[in-house]
């Protein structure tokens, strides 16, 4: 037993590397709030155009269901590996410009803003799918409510419907962010230095996976108070209805 609070429990070598380990999870945490606010609004924007009414718009709707099915079916592994080598090459080659290729916005690094890129297309596309059951569930009457009143159908969607659908999926897209911040430590294998990355470079160094408890420990931290938040938002939302109930 002594031997296994020696392996994983070092208190002295988790005190010793705490400030290194602390700022990897500070990486982490820039990089899950950037990555999912982007995920949120690009996902919302999805579901949107998922809905857009008519045979003529049909097309968009098309391309933005392939777009789901093909950023749900990819590896965000292999969406962080394509994204870091394919833009990187076209940058260095003159295919695009080097601030898009190699960005290195707001004093932060082209692995961080890869890590940005590839959490927002692969989570906006599970996000448009709860947005996308939100509006689904809000009921029909309130559209032609609204459109009765003479609101177009983009009105009625902004004034109407999304705001009573982003309410209805504030748990499970909780949920989705503490899926996306746990995937975070996929962006290690670009050289970002994140709180799982930190945990490596101590264990390589002094052969200690102290390091990455540590590293545990910080992530139980934030996502342990969400999944709470999003236990209390589930039992609001069963009370209300149930109080809604003849």
């Amino acid at each position: 037993m002594d031997v296994f609070f020696d392996t994983f429990f070092n208190f002295q070598f988790m005190a010793d590397h705490f400030q290194y380990v602390l700022d990897g999870f500070w990486v982490t945490i820039k990089l899950s709030l950037v990555g999912g606010i982007c995920a949120l609004v690009w996902g919302l924007i999805l579901a949107v155009l998922r809905q857009l009414p008519g045979r003529a718009l049909a097309p968009v709707r098309a391309v933005v269901i392939g777009y789901i099915d093909v950023f749900r079916g990819i590896p965000l592994l292999l969406v962080i590996l394509l994204l870091s080598s394919g833009l990187a090459t076209m940058a260095t080659q003159g295919a695009i410009p080097r601030e898009i290729g190699i960005p290195e916005w707001f004093g932060e690094s082209d692995p961080f803003w890869y890590g940005v890129m590839a959490l927002t297309l692969t989570y906006g596309a599970y996000m448009a799918e709860v947005y996308r059951a939100g509006i689904e569930a809000v009921p029909q009457g309130q559209t032609e409510a609204a459109r009765s009143l003479g609101m177009s159908h983009g009105q009625a969607m902004r004034f109407v419907i999304i705001p009573q659908a982003v309410r209805k999926v504030i748990p499970p897209l909780l949920n989705d962010y503490i899926a996306l911040m746990k995937d975070t430590a996929l962006v290690s294998v670009i050289g970002l230095v994140e709180a799982v990355q930190a945990g490596r470079d101590l264990y390589s160094e002094f052969y200690v996976p102290s390091g990455y408890t540590l590293g545990a420990i910080f992530f139980l931290i934030v996502t342990i108070p969400l999944a709470r938040v999003v236990d209390w938002q589930i039992k609001k939302q069963q009370e209300k209805f149930q109080r809604g109930m003849p």
